[in-house]
């Protein structure tokens, strides 16, 4: 299974005592999965949804929050290769019309405002029903991608309503989100790894949490280890270059200017160099006698390819 997939596994099991946390959870997955229909004759509210354990879930909510013992729930099978649908059917007007009112989806003219809207804002005015309402919106409509390949959570929506009360919400946590328009929905994403560890945080996804940590560190432990061996190839590759180059200009000015005609020490390093082609400034120091540092060793060797090049322009 996916890592996402073990995500909502995680969050569906969680649930808070509190019945007005409760409502907000309640309220985000009647707002993404919720639809009105006809069921034999009458207008049910119907709640769908693709996950048994976000089934159980809501059936829990709506248990403990509007005591809806009798509803009628079932799941319907899955064709090819999807993993079935499961439906919460209330057809009961009363317990659909109490529900609508304790979620604050009737307006003052005592009708039904609709689904695709934002929530109320009085049911997620405390932090902790702010945090079961983003639990709520990640399960109906949420998604993340593998922390060892990419940092990537996102919740799509049917509103720009919905979209813009989600990214306010998760700025009243200080959690930077970004909202786009795909298609015919609007997408509010995170792409920062250590935003997508304060969200399951407070989504309370602790398990999740440390799983994305470990792989988060793995791969940036990873990454650290192909940059230094890049930097590595590319100043050993740069070395090679150097060295070649200062061969080809040492041998260049034994042939037609001649060692005899160089000052001592340039002739001494001309020679240390010519017999150790490989080795590194700091070890062709170490050769020559008295032994020289670094910058002495790069100064004679600047040296001899300046001279390497006055003696090519003067020949052409």
């Amino acid at each position: 299974m996916s890592f996402s997939y073990d995500v909502k596994e995680e969050m569906a099991k969680h649930t808070s005592s509190a019945r007005h946390c409760q409502i907000a959870e309640l309220a985000a997955v009647i707002a993404f999965c919720g639809s009105l229909r006809k069921e034999n004759g009458l207008d049910a509210l119907v709640i769908s949804m693709d996950r048994e354990s976000l089934f159980r879930k809501c059936f829990t909510l709506l248990k403990k929050t509007y005591n809806i013992d009798d509803a009628s729930a079932r799941a319907l099978p899955g064709k090819g290769d999807s993993n079935g649908r499961y439906e919460i059917v209330i057809t009961d007007y009363d317990k659909v019309w109490d529900i609508f009112k304790g979620l604050k989806l009737i307006d003052r003219e005592s009708s039904f405002s609709g689904f695709s809207h934002s929530i109320d804002p009085l049911l997620i005015k405390n932090a902790c029903c702010r945090r079961s309402y983003l639990r709520g919106v990640f399960l109906c409509a949420g998604s993340m991608s593998d922390p060892g390949k990419g940092y990537h959570l996102e919740m799509v929506c049917e509103s720009s309503e919905q979209a813009e009360q989600i990214a306010q919400v998760l700025s009243t946590f200080e959690i930077e989100a970004k909202t786009i328009c795909r298609k015919k929905y609007f997408v509010v994403y995170i792409k920062e790894g250590s935003a997508i560890v304060e969200f399951l945080g407070l989504c309370e996804a602790h398990v999740s949490l440390m799983e994305f940590e470990n792989r988060r560190i793995l791969k940036e432990m990873s990454n650290s280890i192909n940059r230094k061996v890049n930097c590595e190839t590319a100043n050993i590759a740069k070395t090679v270059r150097a060295a070649n180059r200062q061969v080809e200009d040492i041998l260049y000015l034994q042939k037609v200017y001649g060692f005899h005609k160089l000052p001592g020490s340039l002739r001494e390093m001309a020679q240390v160099r010519l017999d150790n082609p490989d080795a590194t400034l700091q070890e062709l120091g170490k050769l020559l006698d008295p032994p020289v540092g670094k910058s002495g060793v790069n100064h004679r060797l600047r040296k001899l390819s300046e001279l390497a090049d006055e003696r090519r322009s003067y020949d052409q």
